[in-house]
């Protein structure tokens, strides 16, 4: 009976403490979301209080879409879309390639090579802004939807390994049987490999369109143009200390840009836990 008693207390601390701790976690984001409600002029009163004192949703989310100086929200969201997508589609395919021949195609230096690429995940992305700049700027691509995607989409190092990690697991007896059968190395590659390895391809698609769809040092560097600002950059522009500052508007905005973020983890949250504990068991 006490090891009864015992066993429904713990259990209840333990939920009690998970939802305590949930709600901390969790507290940004609803502060976020109910200061997207609030009136410019009563929203930091209480700046801890979930409960606009004046609701002004109307008012925060039409400023919001308006934009700024004449360049609508939607401009900012499809900027940042292209990029997103054009950056996600070329990096997963770049380090789909590059992964499958480290791995699969047997020529000399290859694990060398793999070491190479796997050493450049220890470079701080920042050390490469400038000389990519440096490059973007002598073909004539800066300031452009173009110099943002760029840096991107030749491949990305975390991507190729987490890629090779899974198709070194995969048996080259698949290989061997498909070539038999008069398949190619690129039909291997995608009527073979691609199917088993998906999990870590949906993986690396999620981390990198997390990293893109909230970068803000790249465009900052590489673009002057509000018309080609990306959401990260043009949130910015919402407060401005020498004239108002639209709070509401940026609050507002800051909301429906992380919907995109939102839907894809919910969607996708799945592959993304099975491309993670399977690295790991295979690593």
């Amino acid at each position: 009976m006490v090891c009864q008693k015992s066993s429904k207390a713990q259990s209840v601390f333990f939920h009690v403490f998970s939802c305590a701790l949930g709600f901390i976690m969790i507290y940004p984001l609803l502060w976020l979301l109910m200061s997207s409600f609030k009136s410019n002029d009563t929203m930091f009163h209480n700046a801890f209080s979930l409960i606009p004192e004046k609701w002004d949703i109307i008012q925060n989310y039409a400023s919001g879409f308006k934009g700024i100086a004449g360049i609508s929200f939607w401009t900012f969201f499809k900027n940042s879309a292209i990029v997103t997508v054009a950056s996600v589609a070329g990096s997963i395919f770049c380090s789909l390639l590059a992964a499958y021949a480290v791995s699969r195609v047997e020529f000399k230096g290859a694990n060398f090579w793999f070491g190479c690429i796997v050493m450049t995940m220890m470079i701080p992305s920042q050390v490469m802004v400038v000389p990519q700049y440096i490059i973007l700027k002598k073909v004539g691509l800066s300031d452009t939807l173009v110099s943002m995607t760029l840096p991107w989409i030749f491949g990305y190092a975390f991507f190729i390994f987490l890629i090779v990690q899974y198709m070194r697991g995969i048996p080259r007896d698949l290989d061997e049987a498909a070539m038999l059968d008069g398949c190619s190395k690129i039909g291997v590659l995608f009527k073979i490999l691609v199917p088993v390895v998906q999990p870590s391809i949906v993986t690396a698609s999620i981390f990198a369109f997390y990293w893109i769809w909230q970068d803000f040092f790249q465009p900052l560097i590489f673009v002057s143009n509000p018309k080609n600002f990306t959401i990260p950059l043009a949130l910015k522009l919402y407060t401005d200390p020498n004239s108002y500052n639209n709070y509401g508007g940026l609050f507002a905005m800051s909301v429906i840009s992380l919907l995109p973020v939102i839907l894809i983890f919910i969607k996708f949250q799945k592959y993304l836990v099975e491309g993670i504990a399977t690295d790991g068991i295979k690593g």
